[in-house]
């Protein structure tokens, strides 16, 4: 009811609104253009400092509200506004986190997941075994699972292969799992106030949505084979960037058995391939609406590195003995490449930043991975 009060007073001012984000209101003039996103009653607007004024006032007049003045705090995320970017973190929030669960004076960690064993039965993140007993209710491991939820959700893509791991067991978690939590928790200790970094453009031609490399869409995929053996699932990780800093990112397990490492890279940049469209259709929307100079006919560059992939997306999948039994639907991958929305590129594996999401990583790749996503400490910028 909330939501139909606000769309109608708003859409008869003049406001766009279009269902592919259907919480934003858009509304253009001779000079500048205001964006309102809109978050349940919290509301954040965005363009030129006019039409930002003239937005705020013509809220007031409808609606008992407060202007809270430049975004500083927002849903549990901190806003810092730098000389040369902006830092969005949650450093109260992760304080509050590792306090609430008695790890606020833990050891820091480097990395927030060991490295796993490829035995699976000495692997720590296996299913609860016979022998082993359930946590107990004091441990809270639904409660925790939720706090880091949110983190990896939000600002955090570095726990979320971690997390997404360990949500997997909240049914029946074990002391092993608890472990595992408690090294998310340590690793956080030691990284509280890292955040995503969007630095400003560095010049007026880079301003433009789309007209430079900084302001270019790009995206990784890629694909943990038999990251999950007990259950016979691999994992689904891609990750999206503009001007070098994560905006979209997914860990997830496949529901599909993969039965190859060739059938998981396409189930991967499969749904890597989804979101694309989404996040191409969505920029579109609003780079023409605010009348921001942006190329609706140049391909979004997914990267990914299997070069059998590479040449099944460009040229379509041949139903041989090997590929018969994939399903259909993954021929979107290859229609989106002919209509030349997205164009899939070969990257090395080192280099394909999605592999933060689907797999375990030592100290040196987790962490050049995670600066190369956007991710800095408040603590570390000049």
């Amino acid at each position: 009811m909330w939501y139909n009060r606000l769309s109608e007073y708003l859409i008869g001012l003049g406001y766009l609104n279009n269902e592919l984000c259907p919480c934003v209101f858009i509304k253009k003039s001779t000079s500048g253009y205001a964006i309102i996103a809109v978050y349940v009653d919290d509301m954040n607007l965005i363009g030129t400092s006019k039409e930002l004024l003239e937005t705020a006032e013509i809220l007031k007049k409808e609606f008992e509200m407060k202007d809270l003045g430049k975004t500083r705090y927002c849903l549990g995320l901190q806003i810092e506004h730098r000389k040369d970017g902006i830092l969005i973190h949650q450093e109260n929030y992760t304080q509050k986190v590792l306090r609430r669960f008695s790890h606020h004076d833990a050891k820091p960690s480097s990395t927030p997941m060991i490295v796993r064993s490829l035995d699976i039965k000495k692997d720590p993140f296996r299913p609860k075994e016979d022998d082993e007993e359930i946590l107990s209710p004091e441990c809270s491991y639904l409660g925790a699972i939720g706090a880091l939820l949110y983190l990896a959700q939000c600002t955090r893509p570095d726990i979320s292969f971690a997390v997404n791991c360990l949500a997997r067991h909240s049914n029946a978690p074990t002391r092993r799992h608890w472990n595992g939590i408690k090294d998310i928790f340590r690793y956080l200790k030691g990284t509280t106030d890292m955040g995503l970094f969007y630095p400003y453009a560095s010049s007026s031609e880079d301003t433009a949505i789309g007209t430079s490399k900084n302001a270019t869409l790009v995206g990784y995929a890629d694909a943990g084979y038999l990251s999950d053996p007990h259950k016979g699932r691999s994992q689904s990780g891609y990750v999206f960037t503009i001007g070098n800093t994560v905006i979209s990112w997914r860990s997830r397990k496949q529901t599909l058995v993969a039965t190859s490492t060739n059938h998981s890279e396409l189930l991967a940049l499969y749904e890597a391939t989804r979101e694309c469209v989404w996040l191409r259709a969505v920029i579109g929307h609003i780079g023409s609406t605010c009348d921001l100079a942006h190329d609706p006919d140049e391909p979004i560059v997914i990267y990914e590195d299997n070069a059998a992939v590479i040449d099944q997306a460009k040229h379509g999948y041949i139903k041989g003995d090997t590929t018969k039994h994939i399903s259909p639907k993954l021929f979107f991958t290859h229609e989106q490449q002919t209509l030349q929305k997205i164009e899939v590129q070969h990257i090395g594996s080192e280099k394909n930043h999605a592999d933060l999401f689907t797999k375990s990583l030592p100290k040196y790749s987790f962490q050049k991975h995670v600066k190369a996503i956007g991710l800095r400490k408040l603590s570390e910028l000049p």
